[in-house]
C-alpha cells in the first residue's frame, strides 16, 4: 500500500468511525426515549434500560452504515481538492481510480461489515429485544405490584395492595380486570401471593370476593328486550389470577421478519402456516438483507465520482457535491418504494439489486470518463491573422 492510500485511508476510516458511531448514538438516544416509560413502571434499573436499548444498536448501524460511508467519502475528497492536494497528486502523474483506491478499500470494508450486521447480528440482537421486551411487559408483570399503588400491569389489568410484607405476600388486595370485553370484574381479597408459572406470573388470592358486571335478559321478559347490565357476586376461598397475559385471547408471540435469518426468509417454514402475504414479504426482506450492504459500496461510487470526475474549481465544487447528496436522498427514497413494491409482488425483487448495485455501477463509468458518450468537438484555432500576428507588407501586397 502506498503512502497516499494510506494517507487517505486513514482521513476516510477514522471519520467513518466517528460519524457513524456518532450518529447512531443520536439515533439510539431518540429512538430509546419511547422505552423510558416501559422501564420506569415496571421499576426496572438503569442498566437494564441501557441493555435493552442496546440491542437496537446492530439495527441502527447496518442502516446508516451506507449513508455515513457517502458522506465521509464525499466531504474527504472535496476537503482534498479544496485543500489543493488532488491537484499535487495528479500532478504526480495519479489517476483518478488510483486517487479512488483509499475510498474503495473503506467502502469494501464497510460493505463486508453490512453483510455481517444483516445476515447475522440484527436478527439476534432483535430476537434478543423481542423476547426481553416481552418478557418484561407479560413475565415480569410481579414486580409491577407496590405497596398502597395503584399498579397497571396492563392497559386492561389494574392492581393494588396495600400492604407487602417481606416475604412477598400482598394483603388488602383489590384487582380491576377489564380483559375479558363486556365483563370487567374487581376482586377483593384478605391476603394473596406471587406465584411463577409457566405462562407467566400469577396471584393466588385467599378470602375474598369477585364481582362482575353482566349483560343479560331479565327471566319472563318480553322477546326484543334489551340486555340489562347486572352484577354478580361470588365469595370464594382461594382464586388465582393471571397477570402475564394483557388479554385473555393474546396468543403467542410471533417472530417478525427483522428476528429472522436470511435463509428462514427466502424459504419460510411451510409448517408454521404463514400467509401468503406475509411469504411475499418475508422474501423481499430477504433479498433487502442481502442486497442492502452493497449500497454502501455503490453511494461511495456515487460520492468518488462528484467528487474526482468534476473538473477543478478554484472555490470548491459546491454545486457538484449537493447534486451528489440530492442524489442520494433520491436513491434512499426509491430504495423505500422498491422495498415496498417487492413486498407487494416478489417479481420486482431484481429491482432491489438493481438499486442496491446500478448507482455504483454508473459511477464507475463516470470515473472512467463516461466512455461512448457522444463529445464535443474541440474549437478549431482561431487564423494566425486574428490572433494578432502582424504580416509582412510583401505578404500583404501578394
Amino acid at each position: 500500500m502506498s503512502r497516499v492510500t494510506r494517507y487517505i485511508s486513514k482521513q476516510i476510516a477514522l471519520s467513518l468511525l466517528a460519524v457513524t458511531v456518532g450518529l447512531a448514538a443520536l439515533i439510539w438516544l431518540t429512538q430509546s426515549l419511547r422505552f423510558i416509560e416501559l422501564v420506569l413502571d415496571r421499576g426496572l434499573s438503569f442498566a437494564v434500560f441501557l441493555e435493552l436499548t442496546g440491542l437496537l444498536l446492530p439495527s441502527f448501524f447496518a442502516v446508516i452504515l451506507p449513508i455515513t460511508t457517502f458522506v465521509v467519502t464525499l466531504f474527504t475528497y472535496v476537503r482534498l481538492s479544496t485543500d489543493r492536494e488532488l491537484v499535487v497528486m495528479r500532478a504526480a502523474g495519479l489517476s483518478d481510480w488510483r486517487l479512488a483506491r483509499p475510498a474503495l478499500l473503506v467502502a469494501i470494508l464497510a460493505t463486508a461489515a453490512g453483510l455481517v450486521l444483516q445476515t447475522w447480528l440484527v436478527p439476534i440482537s432483535h430476537a434478543a429485544f423481542r423476547e426481553w421486551q416481552y418478557e418484561i411487559r407479560n413475565q415480569m408483570a410481579a414486580i409491577l405490584v407496590q405497596e398502597g399503588v395503584f399498579s397497571s400491569v396492563s392497559a386492561d389489568l389494574t392492581v393494588y395492595a396495600r400492604e407487602r410484607e417481606r416475604d412477598g405476600t400482598l394483603r388488602g388486595i383489590v384487582i380491576h380486570d377489564m380483559r375479558e370485553p363486556g365483563a370487567p370484574v374487581t376482586i377483593l381479597a384478605e391476603r394473596g401471593v406471587i406465584l411463577p408459572s409457566n405462562n407467566g406470573p400469577r396471584v393466588i388470592l385467599l378470602n375474598g370476593q369477585r364481582q362482575q358486571m353482566e349483560r343479560a335478559v331479565p327471566p319472563n321478559s318480553p322477546p326484543g328486550t334489551a340486555p340489562q347490565p347486572r352484577l354478580s357476586v361470588l365469595a370464594f376461598g382461594e382464586n388465582s389470577v393471571d397477570l402475564a397475559r394483557s388479554s385473555r385471547t393474546e396468543d403467542a408471540r410471533n417472530r417478525d421478519s427483522r428476528e429472522r435469518f436470511v435463509g428462514e426468509l427466502l424459504n419460510p417454514d411451510p409448517e408454521e402456516g404463514l400467509l401468503e402475504r406475509d411469504i411475499r414479504k418475508f422474501r423481499a426482506e430477504g433479498h433487502g438483507r442481502l442486497a442492502s450492504p452493497f449500497t454502501a459500496l455503490s453511494f461511495a461510487m456515487v460520492g468518488l465520482a462528484a467528487a474526482l470526475a468534476s473538473a477543478f474549481r478554484r472555490h470548491g465544487g459546491g454545486l457538484t457535491s449537493i447534486g451528489a447528496v440530492g442524489a442520494v436522498v433520491g436513491l434512499l427514497a426509491l430504495g423505500l418504494a422498491v422495498g415496498n413494491l417487492a413486498a407487494r409482488d416478489n417479481r420486482f425483487i431484481p429491482l432491489i439489486w438493481v438499486h442496491a448495485i446500478g448507482p455504483g455501477l454508473a459511477a464507475a463509468w463516470v470515473l472512467s470518463g463516461a466512455p461512448g458518450w457522444p463529445r464535443r468537438a474541440p474549437p478549431m484555432p482561431a487564423p494566425r491573422a486574428a490572433q494578432g500576428v502582424v504580416m509582412p507588407r510583401e505578404a500583404a501586397a501578394e
